[in-house]
């Protein structure tokens, strides 16, 4: 496929995990948006039932929901066993599930930093491991992984959560490294800082505002549709040759100084 009809995502699965909310969400819904049938994927089901209903009506789209654990392997055989009896092994997996937890490193505690490498990093290798086999066999698939800015660079108090998102950008590498010769490409999206329900607090603080603002050579938080596009090519046929790679979708902040 060639020019616009290479991003066209019609007749191929998605699976965007923590897509009931926030940055998952407006994923799911450009996937579904660009024809995609969409699983949304969440820890609460009637959570995760509402986004999909709301999703397939805003894009007519056909979504499904998942409820599983993302952080227990067991539970993510046993999820993707149930939608591959319904859908097949999906095209494209985003592994968008994260947490963040801050506190200065001399106090951070060992379950806050068990939770962020659980839910940040093992979802991400418990999810393409499993959704692998069957990418490997059918011999296509995309897997995207969601790092961040602080997968490059550090801030005060998330030193783990920084760790946890530069793991996911090697972990994306590793994935190109095993699966290209089987047809699949995995690469990242990592956002800049972006306003949504889990970052209220921090865009109405004023003085951090002025510093993500002035620190960012766009001059402003971004919204989570900004992230659509990037999804959309790594997503599709657009990008087929693109693998291993992480894509800073950041309003420039990572390019300066």
């Amino acid at each position: 496929m060639t020019g616009l009809a290479a991003f066209d995502l019609t007749g191929r699965t998605a699976l965007v995990t923590g897509s009931s909310q926030g940055i998952g969400r407006a994923l799911a819904g450009g996937l579904a948006a660009a024809g995609a049938t969409v699983v949304v994927h969440g820890r609460d089901a009637g959570k995760a039932a509402r986004a999909a209903d709301e999703i397939a009506e805003a894009t007519g789209s056909r979504t499904i929901s998942a409820v599983f654990d993302v952080t227990d392997a067991a539970a993510v055989d046993a999820g993707i066993e149930a939608v591959e009896a319904e859908l097949g092994t999906p095209d494209i997996v985003v592994n968008n599930a994260g947490i963040q937890r801050r506190a200065p490193i001399a106090e951070f505690s060992d379950a806050d930093w068990h939770e962020l490498v659980e839910t940040n990093l093992s979802s991400a290798f418990h999810l393409s491991r499993r959704v692998a086999r069957g990418m490997i066999e059918r011999g296509s698939g995309k897997l995207i992984q969601i790092g961040s800015v602080q997968s490059q660079l550090a801030r005060p108090s998330i030193a783990p959560y920084a760790a946890t998102k530069g793991a996911i950008v090697m972990l994306t590498k590793g994935l190109c490294a095993d699966l290209a010769p089987h047809g699949v490409q995995a690469n990242a999206i990592a956002p800049g800082y972006f306003a949504t329900e889990l970052t209220q607090a921090l865009v109405a603080d004023e003085t951090f505002s002025a510093w993500v603002r002035g620190r960012t050579p766009a001059g402003r938080w971004g919204e989570v549709d900004d992230l659509v596009g990037a999804l959309v090519f790594l997503a599709s046929s657009a990008s087929d040759f693109v693998n291993g790679q992480t894509i800073y979708v950041d309003g420039g902040m990572t390019a300066v100084v």
